[in-house]
């Protein structure tokens, strides 16, 4: 599925997503990935029962305000106890089926948020 292209000039934008895909300004990208507005890079995780806290620590360096999860096709939440380091610095976690959270990041860049999209590959 294609995105509509939105108004926001030399960010990283999700422009479709599909069975096991993203992409990012018109480039496909499989896999584990943290999106911010500025970085698209790998996300060391494997399948979804195996996150753990360190994978979540992971994104506090790139001082988000909100962390975005995209869980893959169907929504599943991990449980707090993984994101622990995120809340306990007022960093908002916010679980979504990965087609969800692409479209609700678009719409946080847009609006100038420092959002940040830990997605997990399909």
């Amino acid at each position: 599925m294609k995105l509509h292209q939105a108004q926001v000039t030399g960010h990283n934008l999700f422009t479709g997503y599909g069975e096991g895909f993203v992409e990012i300004n018109q480039v496909r990208h499989e896999g584990a990935l943290i999106i911010t507005g500025d970085e698209v890079q790998p996300w060391q995780v494997g399948s979804f029962a195996e996150l753990t806290p360190e994978n979540f620590a992971a994104l506090l360096p790139f001082a988000p305000e909100v962390v975005l999860f995209g869980s893959g096709s169907k929504q599943r939440f991990p449980h707090p106890r993984l994101y622990a380091a995120l809340s306990a610095r007022h960093i908002g976690v916010e679980v979504m089926d990965t087609q969800a959270a692409c479209r609700t990041y678009n719409i946080l860049l847009s609006e100038g948020r420092r959002v940040l999209l830990a997605v997990m590959g399909q």
